[in-house]
């Protein structure tokens, strides 16, 4: 007899470089800098793809989509993040919920949470409901108080459907 419930973590981190678009939560987020990535550099569906392999036992997000291979040079995270639902759903398993926090100095991202959220449940085919997302800053200290980079945590609870 196995659990129902799984839960899974995540995290990612990108350098910040001038001159790149800045990609958080499938959204464009007008800023003088970027991720510098082999992808779009979206941190945060990537630490939430993480916690989804994760939570199902699938490994990670290199593992699926290493970033060596050419066909995911520049691609859109929000395609990885619907490949992994594929996966997770393969497997037989929903998303519950999923708890994710964004930690970077600027931009102030509070006016894109909501639109964030949108975008990421009409991938994943989930209620926006059981999307929750927060930023913080980290007042001024390391990598990221120095806006070097970017960083995201990613919890998500996943529940094995009946029949499957």
């Amino acid at each position: 007899m196995g659990c129902n419930f799984r839960i899974g973590n995540g995290y990612d981190v990108h350098r910040l470089a001038e001159g790149l678009p800045l990609w958080l939560g499938g959204i464009e987020v007008a800023h003088s800098k970027g991720c510098v990535a082999h992808s779009d550099g979206d941190v945060l569906i990537h630490a939430l793809c993480d916690a989804l392999l994760g939570a199902a036992n699938l490994r990670d997000i290199g593992h699926h989509f290493p970033d060596n291979d050419a066909a995911y040079k520049n691609i859109d995270s929000k395609i990885l993040l619907q490949k992994v639902m594929d996966l997770l759903r393969k497997k037989g398993y929903e998303l519950v919920n999923a708890d994710i926090t964004l930690i970077l100095q600027r931009p102030k991202i509070q006016s894109f949470i909501e639109k964030m959220q949108q975008r990421l449940s009409a991938v994943m085919q989930v209620s926006q409901e059981q999307i929750s997302l927060k930023a913080t800053t980290s007042e001024g200290i390391g990598f990221v108080g120095r806006e070097e980079g970017v960083a995201a945590y990613a919890t998500v609870l996943v529940e094995k459907v009946k029949g499957s």
